[in-house]
């Protein structure tokens, strides 16, 4: 099977979604299950793992309606408030659904480095493995040392961190991030999202070979069994259609193993997200 591990749906409305400022034209609009099916159905994927993009409840519930619906939605990333004094409540109610996956906060967003870091967000992370959930790290390559000492201070929750951790792939400059990265490599609970690259590119003049540097990191950090591939889609629009992006990291991967391409494409993210 093979899995499109992070993609995004919403019913745009200017309040609930106001990130997609007017420079985010193309996205401004609804982005719903039969827009995605017949995309990745053309570029052979069989299903796909929803991520929240608004930090309610309203909307983690709606995109499990929506994965009750879809068969080809195998599973949810919702968000919670990892703070809040309810918070087990919430997800003994929550995790009834098992389409349930994950869960995910906007750190990126966060203007403390070690928000992830602070008393009350441990301890919501410490309550997900009772609910076997897993958790995606979204950052800059500025928090990526706060994510470490959370990953270290959890070995056995399962992280993920979504688009590379976001370097700053249009000026072409690795270095920070690289540094930042590479210690992931021992830290065996966590794994790596090939996604959302081409946004963080230069989006009307990009080019695959712009993305090989990061993708030789990322492989010689994570190794084929701890990374999977999504397409970040619809944000991805904003520099890329799906084809394209799909294509970026279908060639670079061309040479690989079948068994290893198998595991990139499907069975890290199958064994990540469904079979825990």
């Amino acid at each position: 099977m093979k899995i499109d591990a992070h993609q995004h749906f919403w019913k745009y409305n200017p309040e609930e979604y106001s990130w997609i400022t007017d420079e985010l034209m193309v996205i401004k609009r609804d982005f719903l299950p039969q827009h995605l099916q017949p995309l990745l159905k053309a570029n052979g994927y069989d299903s796909c793992i929803a991520v929240q993009a608004r930090q309610t409840i309203e909307e983690t519930n709606w995109l499990l309606g929506l994965a009750n619906q879809n068969s080809f939605i195998k599973g949810v990333v919702g968000w919670v408030d990892l703070r809040s004094n309810i918070l087990e409540q919430t997800l003994e109610e929550l995790a009834e659904n098992k389409k349930l996956v994950g869960v995910r906060h906007v750190v990126q967003d966060e203007p403390d480095n070690d928000f992830m870091l602070r008393q009350d967000f441990k301890n919501g992370i410490a309550l997900l493995e009772k609910f076997s959930l897993t958790y995606d790290i979204l950052v800059f390559p500025k928090q990526l040392s706060a994510a470490i000492e959370l990953a270290k201070t959890f070995p056995n929750q399962p992280f993920v961190i979504d688009h590379i951790a976001k370097p700053d792939i249009k000026s072409g400059r690795t270095e920070e991030w690289k540094k930042n990265i590479r210690p992931f490599k021992d830290l065996d609970n966590v794994k790596c999202k090939i996604s959302g690259m081409v946004t963080e590119a230069d989006w009307a003049n990009w080019s695959s070979s712009d993305f090989t540097p990061y993708l030789d990191v990322i492989v010689e950090t994570f190794g084929t069994k701890r990374i999977m591939y999504g397409s970040d889609w619809p944000v991805c629009l904003l520099a890329a259609d799906y084809a394209k992006m799909s294509k970026i990291t279908k060639e670079y991967f061309a040479a690989f193993s079948q068994t290893e391409q198998d595991d990139i494409y499907g069975k890290n993210c199958e064994r990540f997200y469904l079979n825990r």
